[in-house]
């Protein structure tokens, strides 16, 4: 209902003068109001996106360029979303040198080797506030401050945690923040880099002053317009309790997992973690084959991030954490939403269990990995 009226009788360009543009002008700012709002910065810079892949190049590329002639060093975790891992890749091809903070079997990172990583050319940290597939939470605050102790630039990715974990930025140190509509319930499409004031960064498009010059080419009102309603259902249902209900039905989905199936094992942080997320390996079991089997049962999961779905590699995420490979090769991530309800929970334990038989005694408990993955970025 937000996303229509710009869509027809409001389709105004908001980079013009006249009263249609002016009107989507003023829809595109009430929302970026109400963002910086809810990230605790009401006086920093938000630069509308594609989503959250492009906030995330946007950061990493744009202030690596910006600060090329003060250093050519940048410092990422190694369970960073591949849209972080390929942008630092480009700036590896242009001369600048990469270094990977190790993480532990839980998925956190390694903040006293992060401090021995540091160097004098280092000039951004980044490092997701939640990762995508295990749902493990890192301590981005501790890790702001190192970063400011040594003048260095914080980045976070925070497009899987917005709106599910508390996320204030003045309280965190973080100077830039990626964001996405679609993972509070809005379009696709769209998505945000917040910007403390004063952080400069490089455009990645060449074009008109759009976004205060930091994102050249016409704005997409309406995605804009559905981003800023999302925001406000998320808001509501944060006041509600609905965090608390989905963290209770991902509980109930493990327990409820861990006495019906043996050989089961959670992967990722055990309570440092998103309530709506729960990575689980099924051993003996292909993910791939216990993707299409749970689907064909109407129980939509997935074997990893949804960027790279397709790809022959196992999860870089699990392989950082070093998980054994079996553990990898079985392993699915479930993920609920405000819509999810305890009937289905129940339905997909009734499920489940045969599914995870059935797929056994087809393919055996002694199913081994087959494949490797390098490390991000030529093993650095």
């Amino acid at each position: 209902m937000a996303v229509a009226p710009y869509l027809m009788e409001k389709f105004g360009n908001a980079s013009s003068l006249h009263s249609a543009g002016r009107q989507a002008r003023s829809a595109i700012e009430a929302v970026r109001g109400k963002l910086l709002s809810a990230l605790g910065d009401p006086s920093g810079e938000l630069i509308f996106t594609s989503g959250g892949t492009e906030a995330d190049n946007l950061a990493v590329k744009g202030v690596g360029r910006v600060l090329r002639w003060k250093g050519d060093h940048l410092i990422l975790s190694s369970v960073e979303h591949s849209a972080v891992l390929h942008s630092a890749q480009s700036l590896v091809e242009e001369g600048f040198k990469v270094t990977f903070v190790p993480v532990n079997h839980e998925g956190v990172v390694d903040v006293e080797a992060l401090k021995r990583l540091i160097t004098p050319q280092t000039v951004l940290i980044s490092v997701m506030h939640a990762n995508n597939e295990v749902g493990t939470v890192q301590p981005i605050g501790e890790i702001a401050k190192i970063a400011h102790d040594k003048e260095i630039l914080f980045h976070t990715d925070a497009v899987q945690s917005f709106g599910k974990l508390k996320l204030n930025v003045r309280e965190i140190g973080a100077d830039l923040v990626s964001v996405s509509a679609h993972k509070i319930g809005g379009p696709k499409g769209v998505g945000a880099l917040y910007l403390r004031q004063g952080v400069a960064l490089k455009p990645l498009l060449s074009g008109g002053p759009h976004e205060h010059q930091h994102r050249a080419g016409t704005e997409g009102v309406p995605g804009i317009v559905g981003m800023g309603a999302a925001l406000e259902v998320t808001l509501k249902e944060q006041s509600n309790g609905t965090l608390e209900r989905i963290t209770h039905l991902r509980d109930r989905l493990e327990k409820g997992l861990k006495e019906s199936v043996s050989d089961l094992h959670i992967n990722g942080h055990p309570t440092q973690r998103l309530g709506g997320t729960l990575n689980v390996t099924f051993l003996g079991c292909s993910g791939e084959t216990l993707l299409m089997a749970f689907d064909l049962s109407d129980i939509c999961v997935s074997t990893g991030s949804a960027c790279s779905s397709g790809s022959t590699q196992p999860s870089h995420v699990l392989v950082a954490m070093g998980l054994p490979s079996q553990r990898i090769e079985g392993s699915i991530r479930f993920s609920l939403g405000w819509g999810t309800t305890e009937e289905e929970i129940q339905e997909c334990l009734r499920r489940i269990p045969p599914i995870v038989e059935r797929i056994r005694k087809v393919e055996g408990k002694g199913l081994s990995h087959r494949r490797t993955v390098p490390f991000p970025i030529g093993g650095q």
